[in-house]
């Protein structure tokens, strides 16, 4: 017994042992996988600033081109057009736009409505129709044509209820045919299995009686044999 223990305590050091021994490969799996994460995220970052600087150098030097193409187009076009256009100010039907001096922000513009003007045209109204006197004759047809739509309105309504309700007998009427087949064909199944179950139990019984009786017969047999046998010794 006490060599079985102490087989059984190594065998759970060594377990053990192993345990350790993998916990710390995977601790150290895991810290190595964080410094290379860590490691490419810096790089990353350092790309995507790099990748910034250069662009705000480009758009730097790009607008400083632009800006002296400007400046070169404006002194050509001044030779060409010497004459002086006062461009700051736009005028509209019933509005005038005057530009200010740029600011650092963007630029400024000031809107100038007109004054409105003495003549006001005021708005037209349209002439309502004026009302024709009607006669007692004109009365009384339109009573009658209001009545006689009453009379067909009531009619149609009349109409629909009867025809849902001849659609409800319908449907009533065709639920309990159902109902009363189903009902049949349900007790013609039930007699079906019943007679069948009968007609088993019967065959059954004869079966039954028919073993008992051959084995009667094989009884009496094993029984002559028996008295025959005795006499025959005897």
């Amino acid at each position: 017994m006490t060599r079985r223990r102490r087989r059984r305590r190594r065998r759970r050091r060594r377990r053990r042992r192993r345990r350790r021994r993998r916990r710390r490969r995977r601790r150290r799996r895991r810290r190595r996988r964080r410094r290379r994460r860590r490691r490419r995220r810096r790089r990353r970052r350092r790309r995507r600033r790099r990748r910034r600087r250069r662009r705000r150098r480009r758009s730097s030097s790009t607008y400083k081109e632009k800006m002296k193409e400007l400046s070169m187009l404006s002194l050509i076009c001044s030779c060409f057009y010497p004459e002086s256009r006062n461009i700051n100010i736009y005028t509209y039907d019933d509005m005038e736009v005057k530009h200010i001096n740029k600011r650092a922000s963007g630029q400024a513009f000031e809107l100038i409505l007109k004054p409105p003007s003495p003549v006001s045209e005021a708005p037209r109204t349209m002439p309502s129709p004026k009302k024709k006197d009607l006669s007692l004759e004109e009365i009384q047809k339109k009573l009658e044509a209001a009545e006689e739509r009453r009379k067909s309105q009531e009619a149609q309504v009349l109409k629909q209820l009867a025809e849902k309700r001849e659609h409800e007998r319908e449907v009533l009427q065709k639920a309990l045919e159902e109902n009363n087949n189903f009902s049949k064909m349900a007790e013609e199944k039930l007699i079906l299995k019943m007679e069948q179950i009968k007609e088993n139990r019967e065959a059954n019984l004869a079966a039954l009686i028919e073993r008992l009786q051959e084995k009667e017969r094989h009884a009496a047999e094993v029984r002559r044999n028996k008295e025959l046998q005795v006499e025959l010794s005897g």
